[in-house]
């Protein structure tokens, strides 16, 4: 028989953390790729992951949703421990929106059915729900004229939006964003940025992982630094880009930052 998934119990200050991560470390064979990470996310918070290439971001919150697996540590979603077990995984994930440098969308189904699909197959909405559901968040995101047009009729801009869409529709607890503009041309960067910024002033739990700098300047609750599978640095944006305390953090601001 498999095991209900494990439930934190609330501590005095209200419910369980969106995401609690403990000591988390990671190997792919001998390659040792996170470092007993350590990372709270408060629900409602908006949290921006950065660093250079290859420091274990896009690693790391891809374990959340068991999209990677891990060997030591600790992950909590709303209080669910996770673990290997299909109906954890299953719980974990109910509670978890993603969404990809690459959009991943059905290129058979037009942009509704996209939306759609998942609503009816996990959610068990009726069509005329899920079709409701899915055109309402198409709204959301700024693009109900393309419900009925496939996805290569659309902009890369557009198609992200449309993934954006698809993800919030299953109304998550927490929205993970690996890179979601890392495949735009700069053009069409800003347009799925404004949509992220809208989803962040409604209040959506996010952990975005990006090299936009403006948007976690303008979005960010809190702005983690990663390098080389660890947490170096974590503070407000404000403090972060004006005041960095490492000397890790500073040289990749002087990098990525305009001068």
């Amino acid at each position: 028989m498999i095991p209900a998934p494990q439930i934190s119990v609330p501590t005095a200050a209200g419910t369980p953390a969106a995401v609690e991560i403990t000591k988390l470390s990671k190997w792919y064979g001998a390659l040792q790729v996170l470092f007993e990470v350590d990372l709270h996310v408060d629900k409602g918070e908006r949290l921006v992951i950065c660093g250079p290439s290859g420091s274990g971001k896009s690693t790391l919150i891809r374990t959340v949703n068991a999209l990677e697996g891990f060997q030591r540590g600790e992950i909590r979603v709303g209080g669910v421990k996770l673990t290997r077990e299909p109906a954890v995984v299953d719980a974990v994930r109910r509670r978890v929106g993603m969404v990809f440098q690459q959009f991943n969308l059905f290129p058979h189904l037009t942009v509704l059915e996209n939306c759609a699909l998942p609503l009816r197959l996990v959610r068990k909405l009726t069509a005329a729900e899920a079709r409701d559901r899915a055109m309402h968040y198409l709204t959301k995101v700024r693009i109900p004229e393309q419900a009925d047009k496939f996805p290569a009729q659309l902009s890369g801009g557009q198609q992200q939006r449309v993934a954006i869409a698809r993800a919030v529709a299953m109304q998550p607890e927490v929205m993970l964003f690996d890179e979601p503009t890392s495949a735009l041309d700069p053009e069409m960067v800003k347009e799925v940025l404004d949509v992220m910024v809208g989803l962040a002033e409604e209040g959506m739990t996010m952990v975005v992982v990006t090299h936009e700098m403006g948007f976690a300047r303008q979005v960010a609750d809190r702005v983690i630094f990663m390098d080389q599978g660890r947490v170096v640095e974590q503070a407000p944006p404000e403090a972060f880009f004006t005041r960095p305390q490492s000397d890790r953090t500073r040289a990749f601001l002087n990098q990525v930052l305009p001068h």
